[in-house]
């Protein structure tokens, strides 16, 4: 397999202007060269062979979207070198256009007033797809989707799981070496998407698709990640396979629970009352132990790792201190384990040794 991507010590830079408060300041920033350099890219080195799918992952603020769009060609590295296909991305953006697919945020590329299908004939003619190829795709549509009974339907009448879908398959339309795919399943419920991951899987497996994926959904990189890249304020931190970074960290597992009636209504204050009052007391009776805790939606979660305490050691504990009334198992998600390679500076320095360069 040949290298579709590559990057060698890639670095990208804004200049952001140092802003003051008030009216006055205001006035004032309109004229003031007071700049100051944010890195937002730092030495980034890594290639993607062809037909492989890459989680590109990292918090918000990252560099994940500075990374990307430089890959596409949108901004210029300040410095180092990208190679996308062979050619440097801004350099070459409208060939670079025509051999990528792109699916961003919400961002649709199909026409919001026209039927699916209207879109579909639009983006052959801009492609310049040719008839046979044109048919072939579509028919290969059919076959993995009911995509048919959208053919006709306007963009703006679809539903959010409809339109993803159908953005997707835009993205893939002209059959291109590479698809940036930027958090597709964010929002939709669990059948669509089931049914979006195994198109994605699908479309990789006929076409021979790169997929750069980035997602904070363990579910996705579960489902089709072969390779992971984990990125933080501009660096990467880690650039394996996900079993390996699990080896790292161990058995982690989250315990949520819900310690108030389901149709209460619980204010802010009360809650992170009942999370310090939870924290105080596992804290105190588990010393010495790495918790993670949290709050969503009436649920209080405790993020453990099974090595050094047992789960059930800890629920046993709270049930006996506070009425529980729902519990919850679940695996670490893709938040809790960048959360822990950020938080363990030991951990994070082996993973800076053995992982940051990856090789096929």
């Amino acid at each position: 397999m040949k290298n579709v991507i590559e990057l060698k010590n890639v670095d990208k830079e804004f200049k952001v202007l140092n802003r003051h408060e008030g009216l006055k300041g205001s006035i004032r920033d309109l004229f003031s060269r007071d700049y100051k350099i944010v890195e937002a890219v730092k030495d980034v080195s890594l290639t993607i062979k062809s037909g492989t799918i890459v989680g590109y992952l990292g918090p918000n603020g990252a560099g994940k979207s500075t990374t990307i769009k430089m890959m596409t060609g949108v901004l210029q590295p300040t410095r180092g070198e990208i190679l996308v296909n062979g050619c440097i991305p801004y350099k070459n953006r409208t060939s670079n256009a025509q051999n990528i697919g792109v699916v961003f945020g919400q961002r649709s590329q199909l026409w919001w007033s026209l039927p699916l299908i209207e879109s579909f004939k639009l983006l052959k003619d801009i492609y310049r797809i040719s008839d046979k190829d044109y048919k072939d795709m579509l028919a290969l549509y059919e076959s993995l989707v009911d995509i048919k009974e959208l053919y006709s339907k306007p963009v703006r009448q679809m539903s959010l799981g409809q339109r993803t879908l159908s953005d997707i398959l835009a993205a893939f339309l002209h059959n291109p070496p590479i698809v940036f795919l930027d958090e597709p399943t964010i929002g939709l419920d669990v059948s669509m998407k089931a049914k979006i991951r195994d198109l994605i899987k699908a479309l990789n497996k006929e076409k021979n698709t790169t997929v750069i994926l980035t997602t904070h959904d363990m579910g996705d990189v579960d489902a089709l990640c072969e390779r992971i890249i984990i990125i933080d304020k501009g660096a990467m931190l880690y650039d394996n396979d996900i079993e390996h970074l699990r080896n790292f960290f161990g058995a982690y597992r989250t315990l949520k629970i819900r310690t108030n009636k389901s149709n209460e209504v619980v204010s802010e204050e009360k809650a992170k009352a009942q999370l310090d009052d939870i924290k105080n007391k596992i804290e105190s009776n588990f010393p010495g132990n790495d918790f993670i805790y949290g709050t969503e939606e009436g649920w209080y979660s405790i993020l453990l790792d099974e090595s050094k305490v047992h789960l059930m050691k800890v629920l046993s504990f709270l049930q006996e201190q506070m009425t529980i009334y729902d519990v919850r198992l679940e695996e670490i998600s893709t938040e809790s384990v960048i959360k822990k390679i950020y938080e363990d500076s030991e951990r994070t320095k082996k993973l800076e040794k053995a992982d940051v360069s990856h090789e096929d």
